[in-house]
């Protein structure tokens, strides 16, 4: 076997299921996602969570690039291999410079710029990947070509902001975002799929490794203090708000999308690939996030006891967070079913609403009574969907697609 033969990137088969490097790929996201909490924790105003929210989405949309790459070809194989390596050192490094994505510290390189290029290098490797892909494909190719431009816009408006500061920076920032996004979105459905099961797997999997940082949350929030009873309640609640976050996605809602998804051909399985995982899944990532920056506050709230009181209420942007966090990510569940199956989960937005109209009354309880209202709305959610909808839930759940 020759070195060039090696080198070869191998296709994916048609119920494929996600490598353990793309596994690894994600420990790097894990990784930034943790950084993201933490900047928006250390100074949680309006500005920090929509500049949380602005570099989640920069990120997320690296991450989605390789999630289409490794549809059409392996992870673990040939050149890709190595290509998904250097796409790992380019998000390490972004990850690395999140806190100095807007403003500089002193000392060192310049962060903004090392974001940026970092941003970059992830981009070029991912669009490179694509041309070689799509050297026997004219229509992949032409739609790498059509693709180009929103990157290029996206990438080159990251560098600008880099030089700004204040509103013209977080502007460019959207600008970016919007080249990207909006790009994508009119760029044409000339894509490639070969793993419909694959492609659900791996951003099922990506709600994971997210629901897994607001379990990381909730521990980095007590790790320095001596257990108590408190501790111990908040910890569980926590848990378990994660725990029916995972049950809201998985128990049927994502399979329903997934047999949606395969009965789909042509364009309509393009655009649900991209709508559906691409787009929809960026505000549940976001959501979970802004839930792990509340958790994170009302552990520290219940534990401390030198600098809180178990009768000090959370309120504020942490308050906002964890209430519109879970909301913004039922509320993407919502739109995620309904453009897949056109069915939409109405108690999920009644839910949604309910949770929004709560943070005034949240506001004025003590923080582990306000874990207890979330968890006390979310498992009347869950409750009243395993009743309400147990024969379709069951067929869902157990009937081929």
């Amino acid at each position: 076997m020759t070195f060039a033969h090696r080198l070869r990137p191998r296709l994916v088969q048609e119920r494929e299921s996600v490598s353990t490097l793309e596994l690894f790929f994600d420990l790097v996201f894990v990784f930034a996602i943790t950084r993201v909490t933490d900047f928006m924790a250390d100074d949680p105003t309006g500005v920090n969570l929509l500049r949380g929210s602005l570099v989640i989405a920069v990120l997320w949309w690296s991450w989605v690039g390789y999630a289409w790459i490794c549809n059409l070809v392996r992870a673990d194989e040939g050149v890709v291999r190595v290509v998904m390596f250097g796409a790992m050192g380019g998000v390490f490094i972004t990850a690395l410079t999140i806190p100095e994505a807007f403003d500089d510290m002193a000392g060192g390189l310049d962060g903004p710029v090392v974001f940026a290029l970092g941003y970059f290098a992830v981009r070029a490797l991912h669009l490179l990947m694509f041309w070689v892909i799509s050297r026997d494909d004219p229509q992949l190719r032409g739609q790498v070509l059509r693709f180009t431009p929103s990157m290029l816009i996206g990438t080159t408006c990251l560098l600008i902001a880099s030089q700004l500061t204040g509103t013209a920076q977080t502007v460019m920032w959207f600008l970016a975002l919007a080249g990207d996004y909006i790009g994508t979105l009119i760029g044409g459905t000339g894509w490639r799929l070969r793993s419909v099961a694959h492609f659900a797997e791996r951003h099922g999997l990506i709600i994971i490794v997210a629901l897994g940082e607001s379990i990381v949350s909730i521990g980095i929030g007590v790790a320095d203090l001596p257990i108590s009873w408190a501790i111990i309640v908040a910890s569980l609640l926590g848990l378990a708000v994660s725990g029916l976050l995972w049950w809201s996605y998985f128990d049927v809602t994502s399979l329903a999308v997934e047999h949606a998804f395969e009965r789909a051909t042509g364009a309509r399985q393009i655009q649900i690939a991209r709508n559906c995982y691409s787009f929809l899944h960026l505000p549940m990532v976001i959501g979970v996030v802004m839930l792990s920056l509340g958790l994170k506050k009302i552990l520290s709230y219940v534990g401390d006891g030198n600098h809180h009181r178990l009768t000090d209420p959370l309120y504020g942007w942490p308050l906002i967070a964890l209430f519109g966090g879970a909301a913004l990510y039922l509320l993407a569940l919502v739109w995620f079913k309904a453009y897949a199956t056109g069915s939409v989960t109405v108690p999920r937005v009644v839910a949604a609403v309910i949770l929004l109209a709560l943070i005034p009354l949240a506001w004025h309880v003590p923080a582990l009574a306000t874990l207890g209202i979330l968890t006390a709305v979310l498992l009347a959610l869950i409750g009243f969907e395993m009743i309400r909808y147990d024969e379709p839930r069951d067929q869902i759940r157990h009937a081929h697609p």
